[in-house]
């Protein structure tokens, strides 16, 4: 096929990107290519608010094929949170047919090198940046993020950690020359002479398992980590939200082709209903790289029994905030009800357990007991979810049913602060809304420690009652230490307490966030400048994105000649 996009025209368009991400990474400074603002969207080829809903209904009850090697039928059913059939049907691959396909072009692809590799990579963001109204609106009614949740986090913030790790895979690719003169003296004797190429090579096929809650956001990473290093990847969504994925997997397949590289280096594998094919491919031989955001059992047996892969996995953890004093009281109430009712807790990094002294904390204020600071939070918690519509535009739907079991399963755990109730939506009727609960427990008491000690995913959290600082800091430790933490805040205006939450996050790397009051919350990251994860406790094995992310996906071959 006769390229449409040349690799002049490519490095043209987005080496001056590329480097700015490069910067980026190495400054650690607010930097983003891609507008969080709607309106900023619908020149220059992108569709505006109207053209990218207009895309989206389009898409509704059609066949999206893909046109990949294999395909043996289609299959959907997807039925979004809101209560909409999104009614999409998309190709079913044969994995003998299609798996052989996708490592036909892996050659061409890993003689491209790093650079071409990764302009191909930042034009495929380019495009779906483009369309960055349409997928939010797909990664809404799949996921149940509200739309402004949806278009910001499925969209610009999530390409930027597709850029990101396209940068990051770079730097680690062009850690080595292409080649290198090597001469050796030899006292009176002619020196030893040779002459080495140095070629990093991919370990072959990624497999990226998407998850149902943020399938792009958690999705890009290890996709264009994978494809950027010299990997084909098999992209398999979660069977509620394969629209965002498959979206993805069109736009990278165009551009593929476009650029004279076989389209089937990127290829989509959705499954029939109950097929459960993630177990069947994740051991295959073929697969070498495997991505996967979701449960911890599945994560587990990934790391178990896909020996033959490299195994990124981001599972589940107890997120947990130490609560012992504050200059602000007011701002820490504000900034928490917030972070706990943001998309109705539907975020690996939300906290779950609230660490407060049973004599109660120190605040600008006076001081406040245990049952003050929990019944303050609660009325925070109610006042910002006190308008039906400024809820819905927060919490957006629960995702699936076994959310809603949990919370309703809450508030027999312990004394209800903060009881979850319906909200009604007036644009989905069907959408299933509810704010959070607050239930506190004692510390101290074994029952209490069977639910605090268990991560309950979704609108969920306790307000723990410990002896002290110190035991609220021993707890802390403990908690990630066993469960894992992708986020850990504190709230102290004591030194030493200070010190001990940042040793015991040094000492079991966790991420740490300090007395937050203002718009920056505990659940949120940005890209360029804030690891998601660390890779170092139970939570993960990976963080989204540094070095290590992306430098086990390729190896770097040398080849020696005599000079």
């Amino acid at each position: 096929m006769a390229a449409e996009l040349t690799a002049h025209q490519l490095i043209a368009a987005h080496r001056p990107t590329l480097d700015q991400a490069l910067e980026a990474i190495r400054t650690r400074a607010y930097w983003s290519p891609h507008p969080e603002h709607p309106k900023a969207y619908g020149e220059q080829g992108s569709l505006d608010a109207a053209a990218g809903k207009a895309a989206f209904d389009a898409l509704l009850g059609t066949r999206l094929d893909l046109g990949q090697p294999g395909t043996d039928g289609f299959t959907g059913g997807e039925v979004s949170p809101y209560g909409v059939e999104l009614g999409v049907t998309y190709p079913h691959a044969d994995i003998e047919v299609l798996l052989p396909a996708m490592k036909a072009g892996q050659r061409a692809w890993r003689d491209a090198g790093a650079e071409i590799r990764a302009v191909v990579c930042l034009e495929i963001l380019k495009r779906i940046s483009d369309r960055t109204h349409e997928f939010a609106h797909a990664v809404m009614h799949t996921s149940g993020q509200a739309f402004m949740m949806a278009f910001q986090a499925g969209g610009p913030h999530a390409q930027d950690r597709g850029l990101e790790a396209v940068a990051y895979a770079y730097v680690e690719q062009v850690r080595t020359p292409d080649t290198a003169e090597w001469t050796k003296p030899q006292g009176k004797r002619d020196p030893l002479a040779l002459t080495k190429q140095f070629t990093p090579v991919p370990r072959g096929i990624a497999l990226l398992i998407g998850c149902n809650t943020f399938p792009t956001w958690n999705g890009y990473p290890g996709l264009f980590a994978s494809l950027a290093t010299g990997n084909a990847v098999l992209v398999k969504p979660h069977p509620r939200a394969v629209l965002p994925l498959a979206l993805t997997v069109q736009v990278a397949r165009q551009v593929l082709a476009e650029a004279g590289f076989d389209p089937n280096l990127v290829a989509l594998a959705a499954e029939r209903p109950d097929e459960g094919i993630a177990k069947t491919l994740a051991v295959r031989p073929e697969i070498r790289i495997i991505d996967y955001t979701g449960s911890t059992a599945f994560g587990d047996w990934l790391e178990a029994n896909a020996r033959q892969a490299q195994v990124y996995t981001e599972k589940a953890g107890v997120n947990t905030v130490l609560v012992e004093s504050t200059g602000d009281y007011r701002g820490m109430l504000s900034n928490l009800a917030f972070s706990l009712s943001l998309y109705s807790g539907q975020m690996c990094t939300t906290p779950q357990n609230l660490l407060i002294p049973r004599d109660g904390i120190r605040t600008e204020e006076g001081p406040r007991t245990f049952d003050e600071v929990v019944a303050d939070l609660a009325r925070a918690v109610d006042g910002l979810l006190g308008d039906d519509a400024r809820a819905n535009a927060l919490l957006g739907a629960i995702v699936n049913p076994d959310v809603k079991a949990r919370l309703e399963a809450a508030a027999s755990l312990g004394e209800v602060a903060l009881a979850s109730r319906e909200i009604s939506n007036p644009e989905f009727p069907d959408a299933v809304v509810r704010t959070p609960v607050i239930v506190k427990l004692d510390g101290a008491k074994p029952d209490a420690e069977a639910a605090y000690m268990s991560e309950c995913f979704g609108p969920v959290s306790f307000a723990v009652a410990v002896d002290s600082a110190s035991d609220a800091v021993e707890l802390l430790r403990r908690t990630i230490r066993e469960k894992g933490a992708m986020t850990v805040g504190a709230y102290t205006t004591d030194e030493e307490v200070e010190q001990a939450v940042v040793e015991v996050c040094l000492e079991e790397s966790a991420q740490l966030s300090l007395n937050l009051t203002g718009g920056v919350y505990v659940n949120q990251t940005a890209a360029f400048s804030d690891f998601h994860g660390s890779g170092g406790n139970p939570a993960a094995n990976a963080a989204l994105c540094d070095g290590a992310f992306v430098a086990s996906r390729f190896r770097v071959v040398e080849v020696r000649r005599e000079a």
